[in-house]
């Protein structure tokens, strides 16, 4: 397994949208035992295709180190492929959020306390399912992923303008990322 270079905040790969593949996509099982490898090694609990250079459908999640907070987050270990969220459940929760492309940043967001989503999984098989509590908060991060979007385009204008600095360092590289990054 290799652990991935993170496309940081500023790459234009983050603002595009990704496209959805086939079971016969080339080295799709490897990509994604690198992508949990990556996730692990630099302490994230998601990781999305875009974050390591590729436009495609494809989000890997385990969420269970965040279990002690978040109960219902225990043995939360997906791979999402072509993933399209159907609805948004008119609740919202407001949690703070970081994220591996935009190191030593971390905001209050509100996201939809449950949403129904459709996706096949490694094998291809496809699941239709609703997803509740913090594991729907952190699908709706990984899918803002493959939507071209990052949850600092969540946050209020006053607040983005306020983080200025430490967007700017990010797309500088000077944000102390402790792993391999690709500079916009």
């Amino acid at each position: 397994m290799a652990i991935l270079p993170i496309v940081q905040y500023g790459h234009p790969t983050l603002r595009k949208m990704s496209a959805d593949i086939g079971g016969d996509y080339d080295g799709l099982a490897k990509l994604i035992a690198d992508m949990y490898e990556t996730m692990y090694r630099t302490e994230g609990i998601g990781l999305a295709a875009p974050q390591i250079g590729r436009n495609i459908r494809l989000f890997v999640i385990d969420a269970s180190p965040m279990a002690e907070d978040y109960p219902e987050t225990a043995g939360f270990k997906r791979t999402f492929i072509n993933a399209h969220i159907t609805e948004f459940g008119p609740e919202t929760i407001e949690t703070s959020e970081g994220c591996l492309s935009l190191p030593g940043i971390s905001e209050k967001v509100k996201r939809s306390k449950w949403i129904r989503i459709e996706y096949v999984d490694e094998e291809f098989n496809l699941h239709n399912e609703i997803i509740d509590g913090y594991p729907a908060v952190v699908v709706q991060h990984e899918y803002d992923h493959i939507e071209g979007k990052v949850f600092v385009d969540h946050i209020s204008p006053l607040r983005k303008r306020l983080i200025k600095s430490k967007l700017v360092a990010v797309t500088k590289g000077t944000a102390g990322a402790r792993y391999r990054v690709v500079l916009p």
